[in-house]
């Protein structure tokens, strides 16, 4: 996918009709997970070079879509999504930037809408029909302080691909956002409910999906600080993601900067001075920016390992 290039009007139109829209007129789809979407009917999502895009770059974004974000899913959409787009384009970041949008819940918990992923695209006018079909979780997610976060990782790892890697051995970015704690670790069963399929006879740890996903994707977990879980659990929250992430454990003061955030993770991967990135952006944005990705320094990115992907 991703064979159209992106368009500034497409998202100006939609970033205006949007911001006037509430959550359930945005988040169309109230039937539960949309066929499209769902992992059991995808083979594979790709991101490929095209005549339209020469050389392409993926950047898939995971969030979380259940009650505990509660507003903050609609803000993500409708002041991010484009932005995303625009600068990544107008800041030379990366060449042919094909976005990907994945929405998840908790496995633990009984509804079907646990993991969501849409097609990549290059263009905001293919991806937010796609969005409208993401089925809102609102108040679901549970009680049990995390939401399945390994799923977008599990998904990432056996239903993508992308030519950045394939053909030149180049990662892409890959960002899940939330509010909660790291989530157990996927189950057999687990992947059977949520991909069909066979059930497998084990599954990779957190750690283990994270050590096979970076062969191919930079990867990155944003933590919400507006979020409601974020607000009362705050330092559990935070050693969590960082005994597992280390740096790439990220601290969003305000969820209306996501977008300039992960942008300057993507820069910072690309070889810009930490510094140098979050003094490119203004007023507050920039404050905003320098704390999250103050520990990023000497990040740059790696060559994606020369090695055969492992496989789950």
């Amino acid at each position: 996918m991703g064979g159209t290039s992106y368009s500034a009007r497409d998202w100006d139109s939609y970033k205006t009709t949007a911001s006037t829209k509430t959550n359930d007129a945005i988040f169309t789809n109230k039937s539960g997970l949309h066929k499209d979407l769902d992992p059991k009917n995808i083979v594979v999502r790709e991101a490929r070079d095209s005549v339209v895009n020469p050389v392409t770059t993926p950047v898939l974004a995971g969030i979380d879509l259940t009650g505990s974000m509660g507003s903050l899913s609609r803000q993500i959409v409708t002041k991010g999504l484009g932005q995303i787009f625009e600068e990544l384009i107008s800041r030379k970041v990366v060449p042919g930037p094909q976005f990907a949008f994945a929405g998840f819940g908790d496995v633990l918990m009984d509804y079907d809408a646990w993991f969501q992923l849409s097609q990549f695209e290059s263009d905001t006018a293919s991806l937010t029909p796609q969005l409208e079909k993401m089925y809102r979780v609102g108040e679901g997610g549970g009680g049990n302080s995390s939401e399945s976060n390994g799923l977008v990782w599990y998904g990432a790892l056996t239903r993508t691909v992308h030519d950045a890697y394939s053909v030149r051995g180049k990662k892409g970015y890959l960002f899940t956002v939330g509010d909660e704690e790291v989530p157990p670790n996927l189950k057999p069963e687990d992947i059977l409910r949520v991909f069909g399929g066979d059930i497998p006879q084990s599954v990779p740890t957190n750690e283990q999906l994270l050590e096979a996903l970076s062969q191919q994707w930079e990867v990155f977990h944003i933590m919400v600080e507006q979020g409601s879980h974020m607000r009362s659990a705050r330092q559990k929250v935070v050693s969590s993601w960082t005994d597992l992430m280390g740096q790439r454990a990220i601290l969003l003061a305000n969820v209306d900067n996501l977008s300039e955030v992960m942008i300057s993770c993507i820069e910072v991967c690309e070889g810009r001075n930490v510094d140098d990135v979050a003094k490119s952006w203004s007023g507050d944005t920039s404050l905003v920016v320098a704390k999250a990705i103050s520990g990023l320094n000497g990040l740059a990115t790696r060559p994606g390992d020369s090695g055969a992907v492992q496989r789950f």
